[in-house]
């Protein structure tokens, strides 16, 4: 196997339960993004715009759609014979098998992956976040420190700074001092969860890590803290561009709400720095005679005969005469029925709406079934849900996927109140 400067190491198990109905059935990194995209595509493009060929995508939980839209990585030009996007997903090593039990734990069943191409630099990323970034700028900077570890950090207001890992640092850039989620945050540098780690090091922290049987095997609350405290040369690379960490319904929706800003913080029409994914093949998207879009994005095979304001429509969305859709974002292949209005929702795929429905309004009541998940006025449907013409829906409800009008308790779902498989609340 050739040698390879640097590879990535792509962490993409996570649940992400703070998304709710949005991950039932998907890992995070799966989850649609403005207009075409899947969040992962950003972490990859990344990887391959930054001359980073290799990258190994660390699966687990829900992988089956996020293995079939990464495939053998063509969109993403890592489709090789030597390197390309290889998925690890946890695997039978004895006769027990071994789910991954943390971060670091993920990299370290993985030694044998990073050590056929000899890589001297790793880079760990989250599949779960919106952002540009160059990692060769990074990996320079490495370089040029002598570091056994590159951190990527962003400022975030001080009200915000207790919700991130805090590093804090010299004025030259070096971390001294890790903090995880403080009560009272000394600064404002937010670990972004990007890492460069110098193989061999890295390499050693994580066998010591494993024999650890107290660790949570995680590498904010592990692996960086015992790098620190023995010395090892740490530093802070400072991010100045748009990233977002979409783990909330909140963070998800202003995220791609930001997107059809008229001079967009993240920019997805620069040539210079595309992001790839696999397109879907459909026609080109149609406005009615009657139609009107205002401030969104429309993605291909979209028909639109009614009104369409500031709101993203992924492919193959139908939104019938008479409809209005605010504020929203709908997914793939759904429909929308006759003279219906929809405000400050999210819809998943394949999502049927009656005629004559009216969601997301009424009182921003948080959800009663799970408050600290649908509590900003959003509502969310899960895919493949059908809606029955005529329901009045409110704010902060849950649709479950796969919903029946059958299913439907009531033609009124009142604002912080859930549609489930099973009845009302069950």
């Amino acid at each position: 196997m050739q040698n390879k400067e640097i590879i990535a190491l792509l962490l993409a198990g996570g649940q992400g339960s703070r998304l709710g109905i949005l991950t039932k059935n998907i890992a995070k990194p799966a989850v649609s993004y403005g207009g075409k995209y899947r969040i992962i595509d950003f972490s990859l493009s990344n990887c391959i715009n930054s001359d980073i060929d290799t990258v190994g995508v660390l699966t687990q939980y829900q992988p089956l759609e996020l293995n079939a839209h990464i495939g053998i990585g063509k969109p993403w030009d890592m489709d090789r014979i030597d390197g390309g996007v290889t998925i690890l997903s946890p695997y039978l090593k004895s006769e027990m098998g071994e789910w991954y039990k943390g971060t670091a734990n993920a990299v370290f069943q993985n030694i044998h992956y990073v050590d056929k191409h000899s890589p001297k630099y790793v880079v760990i990323l989250s599949g779960d976040h919106i952002y540009k970034m160059d990692y060769s700028k990074m990996l320079d900077f490495h370089k040029a420190n002598n570091a056994d570890a590159t951190i990527s950090v962003i400022n975030v207001p001080i009200e915000d700074a207790s919700r991130y890992g805090i590093m804090n640092t010299y004025e030259n850039g070096r971390i001294y001092e890790f903090e995880e989620k403080p009560a009272h945050p000394k600064s404002t540098l937010a670990s972004m969860g990007v890492y460069i780690f110098t193989w061999e090091v890295l390499k050693d922290y994580l066998i010591r890590d494993d024999q650890n049987p107290q660790s949570d095997h995680d590498f904010g609350k592990n692996i960086i803290p015992m790098m620190l405290n023995e010395g090892k040369s740490m530093w802070a690379y400072r991010f100045n561009g748009y990233w977002r960490d979409v783990g909330t319904i909140q963070a998800y929706w202003e995220s791609n709400m930001d997107l059809i800003k008229r001079v967009p913080e993240l920019n997805l029409f620069d040539p210079a720095w595309k992001i790839f994914t696999p397109n879907p093949v459909k026609p080109a998207h149609y406005i009615g005679p009657e139609g009107s879009v205002k401030r969104a994005i429309i993605s291909e095979g979209c028909m639109i005969y009614g009104k369409v304001k500031n709101s993203v429509i992924f492919p193959g969305a139908y939104i019938s005469e008479g409809a209005v859709i605010e504020d929203s974002i709908i997914m793939s292949d759904s429909y929308v029925g006759r003279d219906t209005y929809i405000s400050h929702s999210i819809l998943g795929e394949k999502v049927k709406v009656g005629d004559r429905v009216k969601m997301g309004l009424g009182e921003n009541i948080p959800n009663e079934l799970k408050p600290s998940i649908y509590c900003s006025g959003i509502t969310v449907v899960g895919d493949k849900a059908c809606i029955p013409d005529d329901c009045v829906i409110g704010k902060n409800v849950v649709i479950d996927v796969g919903i029946t009008e059958d299913e439907f308790y009531s033609l009124n779902i009142e604002s912080g109140k859930s549609v489930l498989k099973g009845g009302e609340g069950e």
